[in-house]
């Protein structure tokens, strides 16, 4: 299950401030059966989220998870550049970690985080906060082998993953 990581933080891209999310991400995802075959940090910028978005989505990855960029401030943007490149809402997915943030603390209802599909790709924002990460990944992880599985079918034929 090819997968790639993206950690969306301006802080973090200046070196700043260490990328604990992105990394995290990617040693949950891995454990769950998933092939983390790239991990990038961009700065909080529309047109590079969209940029890379959209670059591992044409590189046939089937998963993109995102961390970051999600809150309430004017650059996060997350949510938008992502929202740019989905193809079809998968809105469960976020529903799924928002329900799941709310019952480890009432600040879970602040992520605006999305979920989608582009091509054979889905794509899922988790917010920047390394321990919110380590609460939520659960939640997906029981469902990727089967999402991986529906992603790569076409017609009734499946097409790999």
């Amino acid at each position: 299950m090819r997968t790639a990581v993206l950690t969306i933080s301006t802080s973090v891209s200046r070196r700043e401030s260490e990328d604990e999310s992105g990394p995290l991400l990617a040693q949950l995802a891995e454990e769950a059966g998933c092939d983390v075959e790239a991990m990038e940090v961009v700065p909080d910028d529309f047109a590079l989220i969209e940029d890379r978005l959209h670059n591992y989505v044409d590189a046939g990855v089937r998963f993109i998870f995102t961390t970051g960029g999600t809150g309430l401030t004017p650059d996060d943007v997350t949510p938008e550049a992502t929202a740019a490149v989905v193809e079809r809402p998968a809105p469960g997915f976020a529903e799924a970690l928002r329900a799941e943030a709310l019952k480890h603390t009432p600040m879970g209802i602040l992520t605006r985080g999305v979920s989608g599909i582009a091509g054979q790709t889905l794509i899922v924002n988790f917010p920047g906060s390394p321990k919110a990460v380590g609460e939520l990944f659960g939640v997906l992880a029981p469902t990727l082998r089967h999402v991986a599985d529906t992603l790569g079918r076409d017609g009734g034929r499946r097409t790999g993953h």
